[in-house]
């Protein structure tokens, strides 16, 4: 495995085609040491099988704040927080129990599937919108125009932050999300910073005018004093804002892309509309816009397929290899939008299972379906291989997908 000992896990060239090393991975290293494109090399263990997979995210040998994992030696050499990013850590993805389920509570309310059943016709009228401002032009760029401003229209819309302000927000979350490693680096500061200062203005906005928004809510949650401190009141809006648009611009984007890749299937789905459900399930297991579990770090010494990963180092499940592991899915290579059953890790398991999830797949079938009813002609205006890929740590998605219509 020399080749794959000289792999940036984090770079577009490993995401363009990250399958064939992946299989090998889980053939005979499925517990396999590298490090991070960072400055201090940072050790990250993969675990690229199903099973391994799973357990990483249900288990307890792992634990997501590594401040609790880690020995006072290995504190001692973290590298250095900058103050303005430390509110950051108080977010609900970073947060073991009971922190996580205390701040989980106070916003699944918002994400229930009978709620977001209701925006069903705010997600439609916006697809159509967003098509209806290209329609003319015989051709987009499928993720500006249509895969990221519809997610993101709606998560600010559920906050209650101004839409206008949305290509702000995405500007900045694209530097957080490509980040090389979990440190923060000067690269990413001024984004983080101009976000931050954002938000708090926000804030204040909001304290002086209460509205019908989950910003309102989550404020007046944490005046009542017993729920939601201020770090974390900022924390959990910047982490929706980022995890509400940037994982389901990946999953219409790659999952459109895989279709027009698999004309045969496209045409399926077109003759078969019903079927867009069990689609957008198997472009989530195919494509896997979450790519890599967020970051875990082992409590003890874990001892795993004859390798042990020592206490307090990270951990990631790659969840685009489990997704295509050959002992629990049949023909793992092959797009099959029928596909039943459908075991895809892509919203994760255990207590962070993603609270978006029903989100994220009406939004996606709202928008391929909208998609192939009004584009019958839809296809690629460049060579697949042209396409570039971003550069992220986590996540797997395209930075543009140019198609004519």
């Amino acid at each position: 495995m020399r080749d794959a000992r000289q792999v940036n896990i984090v770079s577009a060239e490993f995401k363009a085609d990250p399958f064939p090393l992946l299989a090998r991975l889980r053939a005979s290293e499925p517990v396999y040491r590298t490090t991070l494109p960072d400055k201090v090399k940072t050790p990250v263990w993969l675990l690229t099988r199903y099973e391994d997979a799973g357990a990483l995210l249900k288990g307890e040998r792992f634990v997501k704040n590594r401040r609790s994992a880690l020995t006072p030696e290995q504190l001692r050499k973290l590298p250095w927080v900058p103050p303005m990013f430390r509110p950051l850590e108080r977010n609900m993805l970073d947060l073991d129990q009971p922190d996580h389920t205390r701040l989980r509570a106070l916003v699944h309310k918002g994400f229930t599937p009978s709620l977001v059943e209701q925006m069903r016709g705010r997600v439609q009228s916006l697809a159509d919108e967003l098509l209806d401002k290209v329609a003319s032009k015989g051709e987009m760029d499928l993720i500006a125009d249509y895969a990221l401003p519809l997610p993101m229209t709606i998560i600010t819309e559920i906050l209650g932050v101004p839409t206008e302000d949305r290509h702000k927000f995405h500007k900045w979350s694209q530097a957080v999300v490509s980040l090389s490693s979990p440190n923060a680096t000067v690269r990413v500061i001024p984004s983080v910073w101009m976000f931050i200062r954002y938000l708090r203005r926000f804030f204040k906005v909001r304290r002086r005018d209460p509205r019908d928004d989950m910003a309102s809510a989550l404020i007046q949650a944490e005046e009542a004093g017993d729920k939601l401190n201020e770090d974390e009141l900022l924390a959990m809006v910047f982490l929706l804002l980022i995890a509400g648009h940037e994982t389901t611009v990946n999953l219409i984007g790659s999952g459109v892309l895989a279709l027009l890749e698999h004309p045969s299937q496209l045409d399926k789905l077109r003759a078969e509309p019903t079927l867009m459900k069990s689609a957008v399930e198997e472009l989530l297991r195919y494509t896997s816009p979450v790519f890599m579990t967020t970051e875990r770090y082992a409590r003890e010494d874990v001892t795993l397929h004859g390798m042990t990963i020592p206490r307090g180092e990270m951990t990631l499940g790659v969840i685009g290899s489990a997704n295509r592991d050959e002992t629990v899915f049949e023909q793992p290579d092959t797009l099959d939008i029928t596909r039943e059953p459908n075991r895809h890790l892509s919203f994760g398991q255990g207590i962070h299972f993603c609270l978006g999830a029903p989100l994220a797949r009406m939004e996606a079938q709202i928008a391929v379906g909208t998609l192939l009813r009004r584009m019958p002609e839809l296809r690629l205006k460049v060579s697949p291989d042209s396409l570039r890929w971003r550069p992220s740590m986590i996540l797997r998605g395209l930075d543009s997908l140019p198609v004519m219509f």
